[in-house]
C-alpha cells in the first residue's frame, strides 16, 4: 500500500497493488496497522453504496454539521467518477479550496476524505457503483450541503447539465454556509 498525502491537509490517496495470476487477482485494500501509521481512522462504523444509472449523475456537495462530522473512505468499484472534496474546516489555511480526483474501477485506489470536508461526485460512465465507509454514523438532523455549481468555489465539473436531485438543487451557497456556520 502507498499513502499519498494531498495538498489539502488530511486528504490522501491510498494505492494498492493487486497480485495477479491466471485465476485473477487479489489485493489487500485495508490494513489497520498501515492506516493507523498514516493517520487514517480505522474505526469504520457505516458503509454506503451509491449506484448511478447514467453518465452525468451528480451527487453533492454533502457533509454533516458538528458534532456529527464524518470522514470517508471512497472507492469506485464499477465505472468511473469525478470525485470532489472541499475543505470547510474553520481556521484551515485552505478553507474553501477543493481538489478533484478521477476514480475508476480499475485504478486500484481509495480516496480518504477527513472530517470537515464536503464531498460530491459526478459520474463519467453510463453505470457506476461507489462504496464509501464512514467513521461516524449518519445523523439526519446534521445533514447539510453546498450547491454543486457554487460560483465562489467554481468547481470544474465535467458535466454542465448534470442529473441532480431536487434536494441537491436546493443546497445553500458557500458564502451562506460561511456566514451561518463559519466552517466545520
Amino acid at each position: 500500500m502507498r499513502f499519498e498525502q494531498q495538498p489539502l491537509e488530511g486528504l490522501a490517496i491510498i494505492r494498492f497493488d493487486p497480485f495477479t495470476d491466471h485465476r485473477g487477482s487479489f489485493a489487500r485494500v485495508y490494513d489497520r496497522e498501515e492506516y493507523e501509521k498514516h493517520g487514517i481512522p480505522v474505526n469504520w462504523v457505516q458503509e454506503n453504496q451509491s449506484v448511478n444509472l447514467s453518465k452525468g449523475t451528480l451527487r453533492g456537495l454533502h457533509f454533516l454539521l458538528p458534532p456529527h462530522t464524518d470522514g470517508k473512505l471512497v472507492r469506485c468499484v464499477q465505472g468511473a467518477v469525478f470525485d470532489v472534496a472541499v475543505d470547510l474546516r474553520a481556521g484551515s489555511p485552505t478553507q474553501g479550496q477543493w481538489m478533484s480526483f478521477m476514480l475508476r474501477e480499475d485504478d486500484n485506489c481509495l480516496l480518504y476524505i477527513p472530517r470537515g470536508f464536503a464531498h460530491g461526485f459526478c459520474t463519467l460512465s453510463g453505470f457506476s457503483k461507489i462504496l464509501y465507509k464512514h467513521d461516524a454514523c449518519y445523523v439526519r438532523e446534521s445533514d447539510c450541503g453546498i450547491r454543486w455549481d457554487d460560483p465562489t468555489l467554481a468547481i470544474g465539473w465535467p458535466e454542465v447539465h448534470p442529473v441532480i436531485s431536487e434536494k441537491d438543487k436546493e443546497l445553500m451557497a458557500y458564502k451562506d454556509f460561511i456566514k451561518k456556520y463559519n466552517g466545520l
